[in-house]
């Protein structure tokens, strides 16, 4: 099973897991990668960003990542979800997760 989105709204890490592991007894390990907004980017500060994205591409290109992590090892689940729109500091902009036994 994976999951890809692209969304402007917040996601909840734990929250995700746990759809993860609901009916899954198989699963031995879930690894994930929170990737955050910086307040400084080569030396300057930044207040915001806003990351664009075009539709029905970006799902490609991160399913194609997604199927390509899938040939090379036995996952069992996988999660991508990247966030578009106004970001300030701190904010969550990717999660990547995986399950495997």
């Amino acid at each position: 099973m994976a999951r890809v989105a692209i969304q402007t709204a917040d996601f909840d890490l734990g929250a995700e897991v746990d759809a993860m592991r609901q009916g899954h007894t198989d699963i031995g390990a879930i690894a994930s990668f929170v990737g955050l907004a910086r307040d400084l980017n080569e030396g300057c500060g930044v207040a915001a960003m806003t990351l664009e994205h075009y539709p029905g591409m970006t799902e490609k290109a991160l399913t194609a990542l997604v199927e390509e992590a899938r040939s090379r090892w036995t996952l069992l689940d996988v999660t991508v979800i990247h966030r578009v729109g106004r970001l300030l500091p701190g904010d969550p902009i990717v999660l990547v997760a995986v399950a495997s036994q």
